[in-house]
């Protein structure tokens, strides 16, 4: 990190990373740089007209061009925590003398773990017209933040640790390449994908969505002060594919949660869609298929998905381990049994997930292994089948089982909360969020 060089005489300062401080330390002085202008300035407007004016007396141009930079005031400047930093070295590197910063960072360690600083936090240090630091505030994103303030030969330490809080708000978005995509672009994080995909997977294929696709989606963001945590479970969602609209609302009674459409029907099957999520079909069932290491056509009772190496392979249904074992064709492969007569097989793992072995009793969505290139395989892939009594059947066309549907109570609370939801499914995109206006200090 190089050191920071005598700040009063430039104006926005000198600088540790240059396209971080432009971005946000020198809007953001402008304000400061203004203010102070004008309660020097004799043709300034007085301070009650100005503060009716929602224009500055003078453009930025216009100030530098005017003041020389012995007149300039007091500035900021924020260093963002990147890789491999320490605390006291962002110190230094701010300004503060080394005795300053070793007292500083004991101080801040009363507070946080000092050690434990990552790259995407923020430390602010504001100077005086002698260019020497006299507050320094650390972000720390998603938690809070620690201010120190210079008094005389030391300095005061305060933290201010955010507030948790929940808002529900209503995403929607159109897919025009991929779901990740769509999220993205909505400004939303991908991880809801994952939520989306679990809640339907039993009725879309999301290996095939199409350009125009769309969803709805009620959730509750989490945040700490202004920062987003994360989300909570899906409250309701609407999913528009190929022409045909699924719906699922979250239902919780006691200990049990799941997804069930608008007439209480639960959208959870028997089996899952696919043993392994956001990967790619590279070969089908086929009673005829031509073999790419034995040269010959013999039958593929199975579905081949596509994947890297390590990708977590889950149990579609709930069930008991069979076999968990390696043969020369199969590689190391896992069989379930899941009724009298169904069972499912999982081939050419790379290897098994811990606890994975005979007559070990696995849920549904469990990771059972990962996906390999173990036996007869070509490249790193899954091979998945599905037999009923010794037949094979198609994976992909498996006839689903619906669990029971809600009654009683349960339904009549599962009806009101549809009545509610269902509205908010057609609000225009996060229609709530943009009620929720953070309170956010100037520089961070």
């Amino acid at each position: 990190m190089s050191k920071l060089l005598a700040i009063g005489e430039r104006l926005g300062g000198v600088f540790r990373r240059q396209p971080a401080f432009f971005a946000i330390a020198v809007p953001l002085a402008i304000p400061l740089l203004l203010a102070t202008v004008s309660l020097h300035d004799p043709t300034a407007l007085p301070a009650s007209s100005a503060a009716t004016s929602p224009e500055p007396a003078l453009r930025y141009a216009e100030l530098i061009a005017s003041r020389s930079p012995a007149q300039l005031p007091d500035h900021s400047v924020i260093i963002p925590i990147e890789e491999d930093d320490t605390l006291d070295a962002v110190l230094l590197s701010g300004g503060l003398a080394r005795q300053d910063s070793a007292v500083l960072t004991n101080e801040f360690a009363k507070s946080i773990d000092v050690r434990r600083l990552r790259p995407g936090h923020l430390v602010r240090f504001h100077y005086d017209l002698n260019g020497k630091p006299d507050s320094i505030e650390l972000k720390i994103y998603g938690w809070g933040e620690v201010d120190a303030l210079r008094n005389g030969d030391h300095f005061d330490v305060t933290k201010r640790e955010a507030q948790i809080h929940e808002i529900e708000t209503t995403i929607s978005a159109q897919i025009d390449s991929s779901l990740y995509e769509a999220l993205r672009n909505a400004g939303e994080s991908p991880q809801l994908a994952q939520q989306l995909v679990d809640v339907f997977q039993w009725d879309i294929d999301f290996f095939a969505l199409k350009k125009g696709d769309s969803f709805s989606v009620v959730v509750k963001k989490r945040y700490a002060g202004s920062d987003l945590l994360g989300y909570g479970p899906i409250t309701a969602a609407r999913f528009m594919h190929d022409g045909d609209r699924y719906e699922a609302f979250r239902s919780e009674s006691g200990d049990r949660a799941g997804y069930y459409a608008a007439n209480g029907t639960p959208l959870r099957k028997q089996f899952l869609r696919a043993p392994l999520a956001f990967t790619r079909i590279t070969s089908t069932f086929s009673n005829h298929r031509f073999h790419p290491l034995l040269h010959y056509f013999r039958p593929h009772h199975g579905v081949d998905y596509g994947a890297p190496v390590g990708t977590p392979v889950m149990t579609t249904a709930d069930g008991v381990v069979v076999d968990a074992m390696y043969n020369r064709g199969e590689g190391n492969f896992v069989r379930i049994r899941h009724t009298s007569r169904i069972e499912t097989s999982y081939l050419h793992l790379s290897r098994f997930a811990k606890g994975i072995k005979r007559g070990s009793k696995v849920m549904q969505g469990q990771v059972i292994g990962y996906v390999g290139m173990t036996g007869l395989a070509t490249g790193p892939h899954l091979d998945y089948r599905v037999s009923d009594g010794g037949t094979w059947l198609d994976p992909l066309k498996l006839r689903s089982i619906t669990p029971d549907p809600l009654h009683g109570d349960v339904l009549k609370d599962f009806r009101g909360n549809v009545a509610r939801l269902m509205p908010r499914l057609a609000a225009p995109p996060n229609q709530i969020a943009q009620t929720f206006v953070p309170k956010r200090r100037a520089l961070f």
